[in-house]
């Protein structure tokens, strides 16, 4: 199952518990045009950012040493097939567990040697069959042969037809008819009931019977242990109470051998990341933008004045500016001289100590969209979904986000796959472009017109589509005359009445002319949790909106045409409303009008997302290597269940077709390759014209790590390598990238 990502890191827990359960809705089907072709077979030429973990060769990186590396949280579950699994299950299973397949740079599966010589499909009629040939030396930590009894206890663990198992997903598993020896005891022949062409997507991770051969070892008997494992590690222990995982070196590990003696994951908050690689608690944190500045700033200054050499005699008013310059809140300056000069003595010491660590930087295997709930209120109407799309400048998003960050800004140009990977096409032009003019006409023939008449809105009714309902609201700067406490309503703010739409008006259509795609070609500059990766969204702090033009308001029925845009409100959210922002900038443009309504990290999804209680949302999907598979339900047409209710799966935006569904399916059942891809594609195309969402671009993937810890950081797609990872020999130097990374 996959895990939706909201762009602030601290409403990840609440997400999880959220996007497990069901939510019901109806939806109906959508007119697609024709849009074969929108793809270029060459889009697919590689990442747009290499991974940045400093690699060296193994005989570079000393013998020994304990890795501490931040997680979120200490795992509630050690077991990746249940619900409350997270990014730091995933992390334990990759070092302690088999898998089949990993991914590599592109985000795409390879055959991992340490566990297989070979795994391929050996027969297509009248049954699909794939042999696995195990690795000859691969042995549990217990020395039993790693062998066709734990695959077989793995797929009716997972299949779905024993209730009594607790699974999160079943998906692959469910097509298998048997499985069996093969001629010899290295060999597994899994046969399928239906072609199926994600099969590598199965048994990585692969968990040994005693976890996988009933209902109770299944439900409960990975939660807080494994005792039994096969990776270059294993898990030592659990401890709650330090929030730390421990992982030690296997001595049964027949691979090369680990270089660490320990990796230890340990929970820290994303906000307390600078102060816990400052104090030595961790050694590699995913961090925000602003530590990562922090972490920047502290190479580059060495022996620069701060206002504490003036001792008691600089002024607070000086303090404080010289505090806010260096990125502390608002709220933790406010307090007297004492105080003030004690954060900002820390604040340096924490700067010195940060001289030890770099920045490795990459984009995440994730992409950030805009969510439009079609579910009701003007976005159940496509043409409504169409012209926020035609609204949208996905470039200028792109660049307000990663060009501070020196990644490239790139607008993503799929739903299904990212740059790099194989099923990577850029459809964009199924929808088009950035266009005003279009953008307005959708709106026109929609029935919303300017001018119209609007009826007076009764106190606490608001104009358009659903609202927050009892979502708490945040106290903050946001709040405007046209708002409630944490309402931000754009369009409101100018309360003049003075006529804006002269020469600047001009000016600003001709900008946007400019800024027009040809539509017609359907080629355009785009490509391709807080769970299990960095933020969403970054941009510099009091980042600008830019000017607008803005386009008067627009009405039908008497009612205006206005949005509910749902944002989290809790720590590190400070970016993602500046891009909330931006977007309401462009929405106004064509005279949609906004309400901005931040409610708290907890509530985000299960209250809001989840539900249905939004208009327009911003939130994240992890690519996947087995889109087929994956992507199907966050893009599944709502089924109507047996009481009348539909079922929406993962399909937060409540928008479906039959032809998606359909082309999903099919690519799932071909086992050529080539076909499949293309199916992939037309599915994505058609995603697009329904506008249900829209990707905007990759997530930047920021690592803090010692200069001296080597093979980790910022991954990128691929899996790491966790037994080559360790510190630098001394005396040895980490290589110059190639020119270009």
């Amino acid at each position: 199952m996959t895990v939706p990502q909201p762009i602030d890191r601290s409403s990840r827990r609440s997400q999880r518990r959220a996007m497990r359960s069901a939510a019901f809705l109806t939806a109906g089907a959508l007119a697609v045009p024709l849009l074969a072709g929108c793809g270029s077979e060459d889009d697919t030429s590689g990442p747009l950012a290499p991974q940045d973990i400093a690699l060296v060769a193994r005989d570079l990186v000393a013998d020994g040493g304990t890795l501490k590396w931040a997680v979120d949280a200490v795992p509630e579950t050690l077991n990746t097939f249940q619900a409350d699994a997270d990014a730091g299950t995933t992390r334990v299973a990759q070092a302690v567990l088999p898998s089949m397949f990993r991914l590599d740079a592109g985000g795409r599966p390879v055959a991992n040697p340490s566990y297989l010589e070979s795994a391929k499909v050996i027969e297509t009629e009248p049954r699909q069959v794939v042999l696995y040939k195990l690795n000859q030396q691969a042995v549990w930590s217990d020395g039993r042969e790693i062998g066709a009894a734990d695959f077989v206890a793995q797929w009716r663990a997972l299949s779905g037809k024993d209730s009594a198992y607790w699974t999160a997903r079943n998906a692959g598993y469910d097509r298998i008819a048997k499985i069996e020896r093969g001629a010899n005891d290295l060999q597994v022949r899994v046969t399928f009931s239906r072609a199926y062409a994600d099969w590598r997507s199965l048994f990585s991770p692969l968990y040994p019977k005693d976890v996988m051969g009933t209902p109770d070892a299944f439900n409960d008997g990975a939660r807080r242990k494994l005792k039994v494992t096969a990776g270059p590690f294993k898990v030592e222990k659990v401890d709650t109470a330090k929030k730390d995982v421990v992982l030690t070196r296997n001595p049964r590990w027949w691979g090369k051998p680990a270089k660490l003696n320990q990796i230890v994951l340990h929970a820290v908050p994303h906000d307390k990341r600078a102060a816990a690689l400052a104090d030595g608690s961790v050694d590699l944190a995913e961090i925000d933008a602003a530590d990562a500045q922090r972490i920047s700033l502290a190479t580059r200054q060495k022996g620069t004045g701060t206002p504490l050499q003036g001792g008691g005699k600089t002024s607070v008013k000086k303090l404080r500016s010289w505090a806010l310059a260096h990125g502390f809140d608002s709220d933790k300056v406010k307090v007297g001289k004492k105080k003030l000069r004690k954060a900002i003595s820390e604040y340096l010491e924490q700067q010195q100590a940060l001289r030890a660590f770099d920045v490795r930087r990459s984009l995440e295997p994730a992409y950030t969209q805009l969510a439009l709930n079609g579910s009701q209120g003007p976005l159940a109407d496509e043409r409504v979904r169409r012209a926020v799309a035609r609204a949208l400048d996905r470039e200028e998003l792109a660049k307000l986000v990663l060009t501070p960050l020196g990644l490239p800004a790139v607008p993503v140009g799929s739903h299904l796959a990212l740059s790099g990977q194989t099923a990577y096409a850029d459809n964009s032009g199924a929808i088009g472009g950035q266009d005003t003019k279009e953008a307005q006409a959708l709106l026109a023939d929609a029935g919303w017109v300017p001018g119209g008449p609007v009826k007076e809105e009764k106190k606490g009714e608001k104009a358009a589509g659903p609202q927050s309902g009892e979502g708490e609201k945040s106290q903050n700067e946001d709040t405007s005359d046209g708002g409630g406490d944490g309402e931000y309503i754009v369009g409101e703010d100018d309360k003049s009445g003075e006529d804006k739409s002269g020469e600047e008006g001009k000016d600003q259509e001709s900008a946007d002319g400019r800024r027009q795609h040809g539509e017609e070609d359907g080629r355009h500059l785009a490509q391709e949790g807080k769970h299990g990766g960095a933020p969403g969204a970054y941009a510099p702090k009091g980042t600008a909106a830019p000017a607008a033009a803005p386009a008067g308001p627009l009405a039908k029925n008497g009612k205006p045409l206005a949005l509910s845009f749902v944002l989290p409100s809790g720590p590190g959210s400070e970016t993602l409303n500046t891009v909330a922002e931006r977007i309401t900038v462009m929405l106004e443009r064509v005279g949609i009008r906004t309400t901005i309504t931040k409610v708290s990290d907890e509530s985000y999804f299960k209250d809001h997302i989840a539900s249905g209680d939004y208009d327009l949302a911003l939130y994240s999907w992890p690519s996947s290597a087995f889109p087929a598979t994956d992507a199907r339900p966050i893009y599944a047409k709502p089924v109507a269940a047996a009481d009348g209710s539909v079922n929406i799966g993962q399909n937060y935006t409540r928008v479906g077709t039959d032809q998606v569904d359909q082309l999903f399916d099919q690519a799932a059942a071909t086992l050529d390759e080539d076909e499949a891809r293309a199916l992939i594609r037309k599915a994505d195309a058609r995603i697009w014209a329904a506008a249900g969402s829209i990707p905007l671009y990759q997530r930047p993937q920021l690592v803090g790590a010692r200069k001296d810890l080597v093979n980790a950081g910022a991954f990128g797609f691929q899996t790491p390598i966790y037994e080559d990872m360790g510190f630098l020999k001394k005396g040895a130097k980490v290589p110059a990238a190639p020119k270009g990374q």
